[in-house]
């Protein structure tokens, strides 16, 4: 299946990416829409452009903010370990920054972690919460494993290949990976500094590390948001069981799943995903 360009994506479209200053990370943001504020948080070692399907038509309706994390993208690089409480409280200083009481929260394997644990936190800045491909809840050796040798490989030698064989981890389709995503991840990979930055990423791949940061039964309990799980076909990450235990272990939360995609459904599957969040964060409002 052939994929617009990243570009061609958001041609039309009014919109703006800044750089943000929250405490010690200078952040980048882009911001597009009017409404609602809805933030599209990404994976591991992930950039914003991984929503770039998605912000034309969520724009229409939420004032989309898509950001990258400390120590992601092209924001400031890491000099130590972060951890999910690092994460939350970035967020929660980039929407005073932003001047934002409460958001929706649209987050993609870490991106859904951090928005479980933000939304337990903050209940009273959470509006609904879309979980797409949720991490948080699973340790799975060989996953972690995976995922830190594959990242670091990539970093530390950001060459075609490499960043090829990481991105086409996440993918149901080998195609999906087109070379313009390659080649935006290798222009941040490449970046001065970025490999050590990524090492200090990939501490929640340590499985002790991993295991303080874990979603608890608690959390889950607490996110009193409406919540929508997002599972796919062929998530390398794990099993639909997990999101379908997650999504029950929630007071008002619902799971779908994608087909033919694999981690990252907004970008393989977008119509499908584009359609889902729409539905579920407008409460069915056109």
């Amino acid at each position: 299946m052939s994929r617009p360009s990243v570009w061609s994506a958001l041609a039309g479209l009014e919109f703006g990416v800044r750089y943000v200053q929250v405490g010690e990370w200078r952040t980048r943001v882009l911001e597009a829409g009017a409404g609602e504020p809805l933030v599209l948080m990404h994976g591991t070692g992930g950039h914003l452009e991984a929503y770039a399907h998605n912000i034309v038509p969520l724009s229409q309706h939420f004032r989309v903010i898509a950001y990258e994390y400390p120590g992601h993208g092209y924001t400031t690089h890491a000099t130590r370990d972060l951890e999910l409480p690092d994460y939350v409280a970035h967020l929660d200083g980039l929407l005073d920054a932003l001047g934002i009481e409460k958001a929706h929260l649209s987050g993609e394997s870490l991106g859904g972690w951090l928005a479980i644990k933000y939304a337990a936190a903050h209940p009273e800045r959470t509006g609904r919460v879309v979980l797409n491909t949720p991490g948080g809840t699973m340790a799975t050796p060989e996953v972690m494993e995976r995922i830190r040798s594959l990242s670091q490989a990539a970093a530390d030698d950001p060459s075609e290949e490499r960043i090829r064989a990481r991105l086409e981890w996440l993918m149901a389709d080998p195609s999906s990976v087109t070379d313009e995503l390659v080649d935006i991840r290798r222009a941040i990979y490449a970046r001065p500094g970025f490999a050590g930055s990524m090492r200090h990423i990939l501490c929640l791949q340590d499985p002790q590390i991993r295991a303080r940061n874990l979603v608890t039964d608690a959390e889950l309990a607490a996110v009193v948001a409406p919540a929508m799980v997002v599972w796919t076909s062929d998530d390398p990450s794990g099993p639909a069981a997990a999101g379908m235990d997650m999504a029950a272990k929630m007071p008002n939360a619902r799971f779908e799943v994608i087909k033919d995609a694999g981690h990252w459904p907004q970008w393989e599957q977008a119509e499908v995903f584009n359609a889902l969040a729409l539905e579920f964060l407008t409460g069915g409002k056109s």
